[in-house]
């Protein structure tokens, strides 16, 4: 195996700072397999919106496979313009509060993985993060009329408890989060995992549903104060979007309304043992009568602004801007 160190560059004088160690670590990378553009939405979000200073950038063209997964370029009448490339980097990120932590976003590699997951783990075992977190997302059979469920995976049972509907066994393909993560927890390093179910007949397009479901997670596993305005006001624009396609189309409907009594009689029998991490801070234990009611008032208390814009779909998750 190559060097670790040849794929990336890093800002040494940061990463030595005992002031960024012991941080939170969040990694959400962007994939073929990222239901909803979930994790790519974190990390381009994130990014956006919060002050950061880069801390480690990889070397894309010696992990990417452009051919399979080529960038994108938009052509404007007689051409091309806004080509946007792969990037693959970590940053000091400061929340709302001014509170630091590591987020690793862009382009989950294609090729070199051992190599990829050797660099990773000497730059954590250089800043020793406090906790890293892992955001995915995959799809599921599940509503879009009802809170999105969340599978919660990783070595910190207390962060885990209680907030997966479903505990599944299953073989699946590989991602580098899971690599990662099997890593981490054989290091000895605090590790929790929030994959978001997508429904699965709208898990190709951008949804802030579940990047808002992510952020949610995020923040309250890592207790930072992560901006989730913006994304409510696109969740709430994009549900009645769905919700009007859904009603043109009676079989769609149909459809939807299985999917909805499906997942009533799931949750109602999973109720008495899940719920969420703020709750579960809070020491308040709903019974299942209370979590009925309260999702029937969350719908009735949270119109959905049919002037609201959803973001436009612009580019692979993993991209950077336009060069």
């Amino acid at each position: 195996m190559l060097d670790p160190k040849g794929i990336y560059t890093a800002n040494e004088r940061l990463l030595d700072d005992p002031r960024v160690h012991n941080l939170p670590l969040v990694i959400a990378l962007s994939s073929p397999n990222d239901a909803g553009s979930t994790a790519g939405q974190m990390g381009h979000f994130l990014l956006q919106n919060l002050k950061s200073i880069p801390a480690v950038s990889f070397d894309v063209d010696q992990l990417h496979n452009y051919r399979e997964r080529p960038p994108r370029v938009f052509y404007n009448k007689d051409h091309y313009e806004d080509l946007r490339l792969p990037t693959l980097k970590m940053h000091l990120v400061e929340d709302a509060l001014d509170q630091p932590f590591f987020l690793f976003s862009g382009a989950e590699p294609d090729l070199q993985w051992r190599r990829f997951r050797a660099a990773v783990m000497h730059i954590v075992e250089r800043i020793r993060p406090s906790l890293v977190l892992f955001v995915s997302a995959f799809p599921m059979p599940v509503p879009h009329t009802r809170a999105f469920p969340v599978t919660a995976h990783g070595s910190r049972k207390d962060l885990m408890e209680g907030i997966s509907m479903w505990h599944p066994k299953a073989d699946l393909r590989a991602s580098m989060g899971s690599v990662l993560e099997l890593e981490m927890i054989e290091r000895g390093i605090g590790t929790v995992g929030f994959a978001v179910n997508i429904p699965q007949y709208i898990s190709e397009a951008d949804l802030p549903q579940g990047l808002l479901t992510a952020l949610e997670h995020v923040s309250i596993a890592a207790h930072l104060s992560l901006p989730t305005e913006e994304v409510r006001e696109a969740s709430r624009s994009v549900h009645e979007q769905i919700n009007a396609q859904v009603q043109a189309n009676p079989e769609v409907a149909r459809m939807v309304t299985s999917l909805e009594e499906s997942y009533d009689a799931n949750y109602q029998s999973a109720a008495a043992s899940t719920m969420t991490l703020a709750q579960r801070d809070a020491d308040k234990v709903p019974s299942r009568d209370q979590i009925g009611v309260f999702f029937e008032q969350y719908l009735d208390e949270h119109p959905y602004d049919s002037r609201a814009q959803r973001p436009p779909r612009s580019q692979d998750p993993g991209d950077s801007p336009a060069v």
